[in-house]
């Protein structure tokens, strides 16, 4: 079969893009890849007699990037069992080695959020604490899913910081899409209700709803959590579709601790990690990912929409590893 010059074109196009797309990862795990690829590797002479030692210095510098305890652990296992069977004759061989081992660590939360077209609309409820970029989260996706093709509506369900509601209106207005809202102090749960209602009406595609910056710690704030998902289920008993929380990668294992509390409260159905490329602690994503089994969603590495990207374990190991 012969190619045209117009499909070689846009082959080619297609090509850039994506390596544009790696590069811009590379970049914005650039601290934590200074970390675990150059204090690593630094450590690392004549890699097929690597001995405790250097093994202890090792994990010393994965804990540095807050891959935690469990994941440092069982990587230091399966490098030493690679020493041992004499797989470790290169450099290559150990950034090979440390990817396997990352990868299968994340293998479990390796699983892009879908948007299922029956259920109309499909309801994804944002949860986290203030600063975490929750709002910034909304108004990103929301691009996303309408660069998709999707309609969205979004809900100002934080109705308790001051400029939350004004935030995503903010959002609704730059990406002409229609933003739900009532007074501040207003019910969180009557106005996700509303929106719910709206959009069922306007035939939306996906409705993203907003709720106040929890402290994982007030039980009271668990409890608002809860009724806004016993609301949506009076109108929809799937609903909602995605409980979404939102984390600052920058907190490190403090992060752990929130998808624990929230877990446990409301039942998450899956993570997204914000501002990996402002921290070196990118390493909670393996953390996170051994202890609470959950889907990564998504992973925020820069400002813009596209460096809000769909996590891809394969990738972002890659990335981490990048020379």
């Amino acid at each position: 079969m012969i190619s045209s010059k117009k499909d070689d074109i846009g082959s080619d196009s297609k090509q850039f893009v994506k390596q544009d797309m790696f590069s811009r990862l590379k970049r914005g795990l650039a601290k934590t890849r200074d970390i675990l690829n150059t204090d690593v590797m630094d450590l690392v002479q004549g890699v097929h007699e690597l001995d405790e030692d250097q093994l202890g210095q090792i994990e010393d510098q994965l804990m540095l990037a807050d891959v935690g305890i469990e994941a440092t652990q069982y990587i230091s296992d399966q490098l030493a069992e690679a020493v041992r069977n004499d797989r470790l004759r290169s450099r290559e061989d150990m950034l090979n080695a440390l990817q396997t081992s990352m990868k299968d660590i994340l293998k479990d939360s390796d699983r892009p959020l879908v948007i299922d077209r029956e259920k109309k609309p499909f309801v994804i409820l944002m949860t986290g604490i203030n600063g975490a970029g929750k709002t910034t989260t909304i108004g990103k996706l929301a691009r996303q899913f309408k660069d998709q093709g999707l309609s969205v509506m979004l809900a100002a369900g934080d109705t308790f910081r001051s400029a939350a509601v004004e935030q995503l209106q903010e959002w609704g207005q730059r990406l002409d899409t229609p933003v739900v809202s009532q007074g501040r102090g207003a019910d969180a749960a009557s106005v996700i209700y509303d929106a719910l209602l709206s959009a069922r009406s306007r035939q939306i595609d996906v409705l993203i709803a907003d709720t106040a910056g929890r402290l994982h710690t007030q039980h009271n704030l668990m409890d608002e959590l809860k009724k806004i998902k016993r609301v949506l289920a009076k109108l929809d008993p799937s609903a909602p579709h995605e409980t979404m929380l939102v984390l600052d990668a920058g907190t490190g294992q403090n992060a752990l601790a929130q998808a624990r509390q929230f877990h446990e409260a409301i039942g998450v159905d899956g993570i997204t990690l914000t501002k990996l490329d402002g921290t070196a602690k990118g390493g909670i994503v393996f953390s996170i990912a051994q202890q609470m089994k959950l889907p990564i969603r998504y992973i925020g590495v820069g400002e813009t929409a596209r460096d809000l990207r769909v996590f891809d374990a394969d990738e972002f190991t890659r990335a981490l590893l990048a020379q």
